[in-house]
């Protein structure tokens, strides 16, 4: 676990304000405050050029702790304390706040792949103390330029894009944790060894990313069937199999659980992970009731693991791009999202149709999309309310029809519809912004091919497993 101290001399500026609610990662990895006496590491945020006493007082606070100097000042070309304590000069600005390609190297995040976008003008430096060691960069004019550092001899860094762009991307947040372990000696490189507990549908993907990933190690696969642990044994021959989940989460050889099992267990196996001393990644919805949630977040805290849920919809193509066009203000400032999933039929007759176990439709599908709408708008929500229709399929306990209404600080309203009684369907996103609308319409896709005696087939696939068509 990683305590970041935020520190200012403006304590109440809204770049505080943003640092310390920004959405940092919601486990037992990293922990903000204000109470720097518990801090591992020091975000010294700048609003304005520093004065000789700021200075002062920080490095009286922080005492042998590293800090990270941001904030507006590093944009001042005018500032000399920046300078003298970081070991990097600013030559010039950036032009125009634009997008922004920054690459870490290996010794921040060394599973890094591919550049982070951040939307944002940003100071040039130009020079760089030989004591400096440079973690990230960024490129203008075929010129990279450091954008995060860290200088040993005086215990101090630098990240000199500007606050908004930190705090509003989860990935620079991930980077700033990432900088304060390296800079304690703190090393991400060592292998991480995985147990899946249970091999269901999705255990076959948790699988393939264990073996793709550099750093994750899969070392065991717990199922009660004995035919999904021999699918599992196909893909992967050499792993360690067990009908006992006692004996997965004991196991000395297994330092990160999977639980994908049912959604009703998800608590009660990610409990018995974090006792074990396991970190956990819990298949989605987390739990079925907040106070489970409350329950593992709170355990994990106390053993000092992570705990996290596997949002895969996060890194759907569609959504990427819509939200890609809502973060550039390509339709201005967003005020009202809907999203839609269904169709009309009958609903599935494994458990997922059990509202008893999966939760219902807004647990199963609603997880996903609200957690869309969560990641589209990070305002404090207000206000939540629900709806449930049941009218035709009584012999699933799931409802028909499910509503969710949900309001934000900032006034955006958003809503997520999934339905088994919809002839029609709707639109799976429909935004709205003060300049311009995006809509994403689903896609009716078939597979032609022919059969062995050679006659034309046709396969149709669900809406749901194509990305939306957007238009903007």
């Amino acid at each position: 676990m990683t305590v970041l101290g935020i520190w200012s001399p403006t304590p109440d500026h809204p770049s505080v304000q943003a640092a310390l609610s920004a959405p940092w990662l919601e486990s037992a990895s990293v922990v903000v405050t204000r109470d720097l006496k518990s801090a591992d590491a020091i975000v010294a945020i700048f609003a304005s050029v520093p004065e000789d006493s700021d200075v002062l007082t920080l490095r009286e606070q922080a005492g042998q702790r590293p800090v990270l100097i941001t904030g507006a000042a590093t944009n001042d070309l005018a500032s000399r304390s920046i300078p003298e304590l970081t070991g990097v000069r600013i030559g010039s600005r950036s032009p125009a706040s634009h997008e922004v390609r920054v690459r870490r190297v290996a010794a921040v995040d060394p599973r890094a792949e591919g550049d982070l976008l951040v939307h944002t003008a940003w100071p040039l430096v130009d020079k760089v103390a030989d004591d400096v060691e440079v973690l990230a960069t960024a490129n203008v004019a075929f010129t990279d330029h450091p954008v995060l550092t860290w200088r040993a001899s005086s215990g101090i860094g630098l990240l000199s894009l500007s606050s908004d762009a930190v705090w509003s991307n989860r990935d620079m947040l991930r980077t700033v944790q990432r900088w304060a372990r390296h800079v304690r000696g703190i090393s991400e490189a060592s292998t991480v060894r995985v147990g899946l507990l249970a091999y269901g549908a999705i255990g076959h993907e948790h699988l393939s990313a264990c073996v793709a990933v550099p750093g994750l190690e899969l070392a065991a696969v717990c199922d009660r069937s004995q035919a999904r642990l021999d699918a599992a044994l196909v893909d992967a021959p050499d792993v360690m199999t067990t009908t006992d989940g006692t004996e997965l989460l004991n196991s000395p050889d297994i330092d990160l659980v999977i639980i994908s099992t049912p959604p009703d267990t998800h608590a009660m196996w990610a409990l018995r992970a974090l006792e074990a001393g396991k970190n956990v990644v819990m298949e989605k919805p987390m739990a079925l009731t907040s106070a489970e949630c409350d329950a593992v977040l709170d355990i994990a805290r106390t053993v000092g693991k992570t705990a996290l849920v596997y949002q895969n919809r996060r890194w759907d193509s569609d959504f990427l791009t819509l939200k890609r066009a809502v973060d550039s203000g390509r339709i201005g400032d967003m005020f009202h999202l809907e999203t839609f999933v269904g169709g009309f039929g009958h609903p599935c007759n494994y458990w997922h149709s059990d509202a008893s176990i999966s939760g219902g439709a807004i647990f199963d599908w609603g997880s996903h999309f609200i957690d869309q709408i969560m990641q589209l708008n990070g305002s404090p929500v207000t206000s939540v309310t629900a709806t449930n229709y049941k009218r035709r399929w009584l012999d699933v306990t799931n409802a028909d029809h499910s509503v969710v209404n949900v309001s934000f600080e900032n006034g955006v309203n958003a809503e997520f519809i999934h339905s088994d009684l919809a002839a029609i369907l709707k639109p799976k996103y429909y935004v709205l912004g003060t300049d311009g609308a995006i809509v994403g319409n689903w896609r009716h896709e078939r597979l032609l091919s022919r059969t062995g005696i050679g006659t034309m087939a046709e396969e149709l696939f669900a809406p749901a497993d194509a990305p939306a068509d957007l238009a903007l």
